[in-house]
């Protein structure tokens, strides 16, 4: 007799039903992140995620840190931990176009004469594919499943960024055997390696990151300055969530351990990430002698802008690893490779006028207005002067013909005059506004010592969107939505003249504000207005050091804010405050301590003289007064959270008298080090000098680390750091 029909055959357990689930989520993630061929709608991917996610959260036995459901982030990180790399992770050896050069790809060309002599031949085959500008990561698989991924690190070790980077949809969680194969192989087979480590980069595609900056921008949100900064500080994020909503993308482009089938050639790695559906590094070229690498880096070069992402470069390899073992490394980098990186591009073009433009500070910035010209893949069409001594020394003038170059491939700035005509002198800021501010008709001054000309009137509507974006930002007294868009938008309907104008606003003006124009409208909404009216209010009790760095009194940075909070109780004591004006009348270098009406106050080098003058300068003028009042109309009157202008006998921290610069991408924001070292009785400066005792030093530190080295201040990483403290 046939056995009875097992009804619930027919429907799947929670384990096969989520083991379906996962295959299916990871087969569109393939298809829509890297094959950009969706098979199915958003709605549709929409409703097996939530199945999955119920299924994992009914049934916590089957959760796994590689299902689909890790990429909106877990939980937030205490910190990274280290992961030591199972082989060193080396970088490449740079090598530069010439510039001025009858031969400008002289050193690639050097390069090259090395391997034929170190290989005893003239021909080599090399690939060449191009340098991204990202941050270095690893990605290690043990048995098709994502164990860790790493930063670069030292070489040796690296970051633990395993929970961010599981986030990132373009990458493979788990690999699956043969299933994307797409070649025939002699010697590849689809069999998933024992253990497979991908070297490679996370950026940001140049288009998601301008569509990114476009949200934050409409969202008063701070944009970032480039796609690599962005990166860098989205990967080192310690709540993965936040990553999660970042627009990350991978490209492999490198092999470290592996066991797995043979791979003699750059060609064979290539097609085993194509059978994994791991994204790869494209478009890559073979070239088999000297003149078709030239001409490689020469097309590069010429379609270096069709690329969705930062490339300033082209990254040389020899295509066979058997001459690569023969070639081997020298300390730190290997000398099978090398990176040829571009000049950056350069165009001339007429400069048909400079416009002035008046900044937070009143500063008064020249702007050169360009005859439009393509560079680096955009149209350029203004470049910043700088200053008034910039000019001169570069002998600028309307009319003239310029060299122009976007520095760092991003800003572009001119280079030079081309052919200057001796009857045309500099062009001269003074003389070209009457000596008055463009923008409220008040005079212009240039203080001894300073280059910069700049409008001394506070009220000045050209400084008021500056003005309030400073006012509102997470430093000063975090208005949160309230970002520069929203700023320009309150200014030029006249809803805001100055930031305490804010205090004025309702939520029905906020809710219609159009952040648009007639043609297209784009309204604030009800929710963003009902979020910085509560601000707004939450403002009123911040402490007294956040509201004097919010007011953007020149001078008056963080570090002298607090003290000055340290030493006066409420806001309405500083206009005419004892300690502000012995410290002005007195400018004796040791004057805290001689003075004796200061020393008591244990003034630290935040205030001094210059500090004191700007303060006390600002609430004599007229616009000093009338914030003055208008603080009264409000009833505001900050309270310190520091007061202590006569400090007792403190213990002897175990900062105290060290002196730290902090630089390059760490684990948390600068301001959560600054915070912590100032704790522990040590100070932050800005800039690295013989008085610095030590500089910490996170990834992608740059000249600051250079000139540490050069004055022999004491290098930290975190660890140490944390050993110090």
């Amino acid at each position: 007799m046939p056995d009875e029909l097992d009804l619930f055959s027919f429907f799947p357990t929670p384990e096969k039903r989520v083991a379906e689930l996962r295959d299916q989520i990871r087969h569109h993630d393939e298809l829509y992140y890297t094959r950009a061929q969706p098979e199915i709608s958003d709605a549709d991917y929409d409703k097996l995620f939530r199945e999955l996610e119920d299924l994992e959260k009914k049934h916590p036995a089957l959760a796994d840190p590689n299902s689909p459901t890790q990429r909106v982030g877990s939980k937030p990180l205490d910190g990274f931990s280290q992961i030591q790399h199972p082989v060193l992770m080396l970088s490449i050896d740079d090598v530069f176009e010439l510039k001025d050069s009858d031969t400008p790809e002289a050193e690639l060309i050097a390069f090259y004469k090395r391997l034929q002599k170190n290989l005893g031949r003239e021909n080599i085959s090399v690939t060449l594919e191009p340098k991204i500008d990202g941050v270095a990561v690893s990605l290690f698989y043990e048995n098709g499943s994502l164990k860790y991924a790493a930063t670069r690190g030292d070489g040796t070790t690296g970051d633990d960024v395993t929970q961010n980077v599981r986030t990132i949809r373009n990458i493979p969680l788990t690999l699956k055997e043969g299933k994307y194969l797409q070649y025939s192989i002699p010697n590849i087979q689809s069999t998933i390696p024992t253990v497979l480590e991908i070297r490679g980069e996370i950026f940001m595609p140049n288009s998601a990151f301008a569509a990114m900056n476009e949200e934050r921008d409409e969202a008063g949100l701070p944009t970032f300055a480039n796609p690599r900064n962005a990166t860098a500080g989205t990967i080192k994020q310690l709540d993965p969530k936040i990553v999660a909503t970042r627009p990350l993308a991978f490209l492999a482009h490198g092999l470290g351990a592996y066991d797995g089938e043979p791979l003699d050639s750059e060609t064979d790695f290539h097609h085993l990430l194509e059978s994994f559906s791991i994204p790869r590094n494209q478009p890559v070229r073979i070239a088999h002698n000297l003149d078709e690498l030239l001409a490689g880096v020469r097309f590069f070069n010429h379609h270096r802008h069709e690329i969705d992402h930062a490339t300033d470069g082209v990254v040389v390899k020899v295509l066979d690893r058997a001459e690569r073992e023969q070639l081997g490394f020298t300390s730190r980098a290997p000398r099978w490779a090398a990176a040829y990186k571009f000049l950056p591009e350069q165009q001339e073009t007429i400069l048909r006028g400079i416009s002035i433009q008046v900044g937070r500070t009143g500063v008064l910035t020249p702007v050169a207005e360009l005859a439009p010209v393509l560079i680096s893949g955009s149209t350029v069409s203004r470049a910043t002067l700088h200053n008034q001594d910039e000019i001169t020394k570069k002998g600028i003038y309307i009319g003239a013909k310029v060299l122009v170059e976007k520095a760092g491939e991003i800003i572009p700035a001119i280079v030079k005059v081309i052919d200057p005509d001796p009857a045309c002198p500099p062009f001269s800021l003074y003389d070209f506004v009457a000596g008055k501010c463009p923008s409220c008709q008040a005079p212009i001054t240039q203080e001894d010592g300073f280059v910069a000309w700049r409008c001394t009137n506070f009220e000045c509507p050209a400084q008021a969107v500056t003005a309030i974006s400073h006012f509102s930002a997470r430093k000063a007294l975090d208005i949160d939505g309230l970002g520069e868009t929203v700023a320009e938008a309150l200014v030029r309907h006249g809803h805001a003249k100055s930031p305490l104008d804010l205090f004025s606003l309702t939520e029905e003006i906020l809710a219609n504000l159009n952040l648009g124009t007639e043609e297209s409208p784009r309204r604030f909404g009800e929710k963003n207005a009902a979020k910085i009216i509560a601000a707004l209010e939450a403002a009123r009790s911040k402490p007294l050091n956040k509201w004097l760095f919010a007011m953007g009194i020149r001078n008056l940075g963080e570090s002298s804010a607090k003290e000055l909070s340290r030493l006066h109780l409420h806001f309405t004591e500083i206009p005419s405050s004892p300690i502000l004006e012995e410290l002005h009348k007195d400018t004796r270098a040791d004057a805290k301590k001689k003075n004796p009406l200061l020393a008591p106050y244990a003034i630290t080098a935040e205030i001094g003289p210059t500090v004191a003058e700007s303060i006390l300068t600002f609430f004599q003028s007229e616009a000093g007064k009338k914030t003055m009042l208008r603080f009264a109309e409000l009833g505001l009157n900050p309270r310190s959270e520091n007061h202590a202008p006569i400090p007792a006998e403190a213990p002897q921290l175990p900062l105290t008298g060290k002196t730290f610069v902090i630089t390059g991408t760490l684990s948390q924001d600068r301001d959560h080090f600054k915070a912590l070292i100032e704790k522990n009785g040590g100070k932050v400066s800005g800039s690295v000098s013989k008085n610095t005792h030590y500089l910490l030093a996170g990834e992608a530190a740059g000249s600051k680390l250079d000139k540490a080295k050069q004055l022999g201040v004491t290098v930290l990483d975190e660890d140490a750091f944390g050993t110090l403290l």
